[in-house]
C-alpha cells in the first residue's frame, strides 16, 4: 500500500518584484497628471514663485514620512499597507480594528478624489482644445470619463502591465520635453521675478505656505505603493526603504524642473491668481504653444490627456481592491466583499468608488485636494506614526530589517508637518475632515453592534 500523497501546497504570491520595478511602480503613482495640472495652484497659494518653499517643506515631511512607511513596511511586509499597519499597531482586535476600519471608510473619500484630480486635469486640458466649453460642458467630460473609465475597468483584467508601461513612458517623455524646453528657454529675470513682500513673515505668509505645501504633498501621493504590495516584493527589508527613498528624490527633482520650466518662461504674473486666469487650466499647453506653436501644442496636449485618462485607470483599478480586500478580511462592511459572479473582480467595491469619483470631479481642483489631504491626514499619516511609535514601544522584538535613522527625530518632524498642513487648512475643509471621521467612528460602532464585535462583543475579542 502506496504511502499517501502530501497535500497539494497552497497558492501564494510570488515574491518578484526588485528594485527597479518597485522604483517604477512608486514613480508611476507619484507622476499622473500632477506635474501638468498644479503649477497654477502653487504659484497661486503664495501669490509668487516664492510658493516654491512649499514645495521643500512637502519634501522634508515627505523624507521624513518615507522612514515611517520604510520601517513598517519593512517589518510588515504583507499587502494592504497601512490597513495591515494600523491594525496590528494599535491591536488587531480592539482599536487596530477601529482603526482599520476608519482607513478604508475615509480611503472610500479619499482614494476617489484623487482619481477625480485626474478628471478635473483631463477636461481642463481638454478646454485648450474645445474652444469655449462651458460649466456644463466640463461636467458631462468629466461624467462621460468617469463612466468609460467604469466600463473598461467592469471585467476581468488578466494583466495591465501594458498599460502601465505605456502610461511610465508617456509621462517621461511629456515630462521631459518640458524639462529640456523650459531649459533651452530659460530666462532667470521671468523665474525669480519676486512680488514686493514676498518673504514677508506674517500668519498669511504661513497660511499660504501651508496650501502650497498640501499641493507639493499630492504631487508626491504615490511614494509608498511598493507597501501595498508587499507580500510581492523581494528582500523587502532593502527593497521597500530604497525605492521609497529613491522615487521620492527622483520625483522631487522632475517635479521641481517642470515648475521652473514653466515660469522661466511664462510670467507667473499671466496666470496667477489660476482662478481669474481660465487658461492656467492649461497652462503647459500654453507653454508649448507659446515656443514652438499651435501644432505642437495640440499634440503635447493629446499627451496630458493620456497620461491624466491612464492615471485614473490605474488609480481606480488598485484603489477598488482595498475596500474589497478589508471586508473580505473581516474589517470592513461585507457587501464591499462582493465578486461579480462571472468575472470575478469586486464590481460592488468597483461602482462606488467609481461614482463618488464622478461626483468630486465637479467641484474644484483646490478644494479636491484639500479635502484629500485633509481626510488622509487623520487617520492614516498621523495615524502610521503614532503606530510606529507604539510598535516600537510594545513590540521592541519585531524584526526591523530597516530602523528608522535618528528615531525618533523624523517621526516627530513628520507628525509636526501633517499637523501643520492640517492646521492650516481653510476652516471649511478641515471641519469636512473632522465631519468624516466622526461619521466613521458611527459606522464602525453600527457595524460592531450589528455583527457583536468589539466594543460590543467582547468575548469575540478576546478569543
Amino acid at each position: 500500500m502506496s504511502a499517501p500523497s502530501p497535500p497539494p501546497e497552497q497558492p501564494r504570491l510570488q515574491r518578484r518584484f526588485g528594485l527597479l520595478p518597485a522604483t517604477a511602480l512608486n514613480m508611476t503613482n507619484m507622476m499622473g497628471a500632477g506635474p501638468f495640472i498644479t503649477i497654477p495652484l502653487l504659484m497661486s497659494a503664495m501669490g509668487g514663485p516664492q510658493a516654491m518653499l512649499g514645495w521643500i517643506v512637502a519634501l522634508v515631511i515627505v523624507i521624513c514620512d518615507g522612514m515611517v512607511w520604510s520601517e513598517l513596511g519593512a517589518a510588515m511586509p504583507g499587502s494592504g499597507g497601512s490597513f495591515h499597519y494600523l491594525r496590528e499597531a494599535f491591536g488587531r482586535e480592539r482599536f487596530g480594528r477601529l482603526m482599520g476600519f476608519l482607513f478604508v471608510w475615509q480611503f472610500v473619500l479619499s482614494g476617489p478624489l484623487e482619481i477625480a484630480s485626474g478628471y478635473i486635469g483631463f477636461a481642463n486640458y481638454a478646454s485648450f482644445l474645445w474652444n469655449g466649453m462651458t460649466r456644463a460642458h466640463t461636467i458631462a467630460l468629466v461624467t462621460a470619463v468617469g463612466f468609460v473609465n467604469i466600463a473598461l475597468l467592469y471585467r476581468r483584467i488578466h494583466s495591465i502591465a501594458t498599460i502601465t508601461v505605456s502610461l511610465w513612458i508617456g509621462t517621461l517623455i511629456t515630462v521631459l520635453a518640458v524639462i529640456v524646453t523650459g531649459a533651452m528657454n530659460f530666462n532667470p529675470r521671468i523665474a525669480f521675478d519676486f512680488p514686493p513682500g514676498a518673504f514677508n513673515f506674517s500668519l498669511g505668509f504661513f497660511l499660504g505656505l501651508g496650501a502650497a505645501a498640501r499641493i507639493g504633498i499630492y504631487d508626491y501621493l504615490g511614494y509608498y505603493d511598493v507597501c501595498y504590495i508587499g507580500d510581492e516584493v523581494r528582500d523587502p527589508g532593502r527593497v521597500i526603504p530604497r525605492s521609497i527613498l529613491i522615487s521620492t528624490a527622483t520625483v522631487a527633482l522632475i517635479y521641481i524642473g517642470v515648475n521652473l520650466s514653466i515660469i522661466g518662461v511664462i510670467p507667473w504674473r499671466e496666470f496667477v491668481p489660476a482662478s481669474a486666469h481660465p487658461e492656467s487650466n492649461f497652462i503647459v499647453s500654453l507653454f508649448m504653444q507659446r515656443i514652438y506653436g499651435q501644432l505642437v501644442a495640440t499634440i503635447f496636449t493629446l499627451m496630458v490627456l493620456w497620461t491624466a485618462f491612464g492615471s485614473t485607470f490605474a488609480l481606480l483599478l488598485g484603489y477598488s481592491r482595498i475596500p474589497f480586500a478589508a471586508a473580505e478580511s473581516g474589517y470592513f462592511f461585507r457587501t464591499f466583499g462582493r465578486l461579480h459572479p462571472t468575472k470575478d473582480f469586486p464590481y460592488v467595491s468597483l461602482l462606488v468608488l467609481g461614482a463618488i469619483s464622478i461626483v468630486a470631479g465637479f467641484f474644484s481642483l483646490g478644494t479636491v485636494i484639500d479635502a484629500l489631504i485633509v481626510t488622509r491626514i487623520l487617520v492614516q499619516f498621523m495615524g502610521q506614526v503614532v503606530g510606529l511609535m507604539l510598535l516600537r514601544r510594545h513590540a521592541p522584538d519585531l524584526p526591523r530589517p530597516y530602523r528608522m535613522w535618528l528615531y525618533p527625530l523624523p517621526a516627530l518632524v513628520a507628525l509636526v508637518g501633517w499637523i501643520f498642513l492640517f492646521a492650516t487648512t481653510q476652516l471649511l475643509v478641515i471641519l469636512f475632515g473632522v465631519g468624516v471621521l466622526a461619521l466613521g467612528c458611527l459606522a464602525f460602532l453600527f457595524w460592531s453592534w450589528s455583527t457583536k464585535r468589539w466594543p460590543f462583543g467582547l468575548g469575540a475579542a478576546m478569543s
